[in-house]
């Protein structure tokens, strides 16, 4: 079953087209990798998702209801996140100054029920067991990893169905980014939450999904299984240094 449809859309920024005519689509349960060139339109995409960025056309739809079109937004970004949609942002966009609990509650904001924002807070610190560690401390204290263990964990707040993740393996060491793809498996398959995953490091965004689309220039130019794209010779030339 489809849990996220994107039809024919295009994003435009003035007169340069970041994404031109973009069709794919996320079953519930797996995990899609998109991969390409920086400046391919992989960020575009995943704010478009959420409605940070205009639709110039197309649309987009989750679980079967239209939630962006072109020339007016179907919905604002907090309805969308309502409906059960998180993004974890490139750079991880933490709230320095605040501490790891408060970055928590960020992402439970919509959330009502304070006793629920509290078992949740609890499971992200069994999850994540360095961030009950340093739940009193300063975000800006924490190594990379960590406040990207954050990050995810600050969306996971919101119960969501569908995790968008841009690059979540950014700029941190080796072992740190096998220890957050691991923690992504164990979300998706224990957790039941779908993932749709941006990454640069090609060879372990396909070897972690199901399926996998190639983005040049705004277009999607390929898409198979992971395990399909990780043996396509274009791929392992332009992605994978064969």
């Amino acid at each position: 079953m489809e849990i996220l449809k994107i039809d024919d859309i295009s994003v435009a920024y003035g007169n340069i087209r970041a994404l031109s005519n973009v069709s794919m689509s996320v079953s519930e349960g797996d995990i899609v990798a998109l991969i390409g060139a920086n400046g391919a339109g992989k960020s575009t995409l995943l704010n478009a998702i959420v409605g940070l960025v205009p639709l110039s056309g197309g649309t987009i739809s989750f679980s079967g209801e239209t939630i962006c079109q072109s020339k007016h937004q179907k919905l604002s970004t907090d309805q969308i996140v309502r409906k059960g949609i998180a993004l974890v942002p490139e750079g991880r966009h933490v709230f320095a100054d605040m501490t790891v609990e408060e970055n928590l509650d960020m992402g439970a904001f919509m959330v009502r029920d304070q006793s629920l924002v509290e078992r949740k807070k609890a499971e992200m610190y069994d999850f994540f067991p360095i961030l009950g560690m340093r739940k009193k401390q300063k975000t800006r204290s924490l190594s990379g990893g960590e406040q990207q263990m954050m990050a995810i964990a600050r969306a996971l707040m919101s119960s969501p169905r569908l995790l968008l993740l841009d690059e979540p393996g950014l700029g941190l060491a080796p072992l740190v980014v096998q220890d957050i793809f691991n923690k992504i498996r164990i979300i998706n398959e224990e957790n039941k939450v779908t993932v749709f995953l941006v990454e640069q490091n090609a060879k372990l965004a396909l070897k972690t999904s199901s399926f996998g689309y190639v983005i040049e220039n705004g277009k999607i130019v390929l898409q198979d299984k992971g395990e399909s794209l990780l043996s396509n010779e274009r791929v392992q030339k332009a992605y994978l240094g064969a």
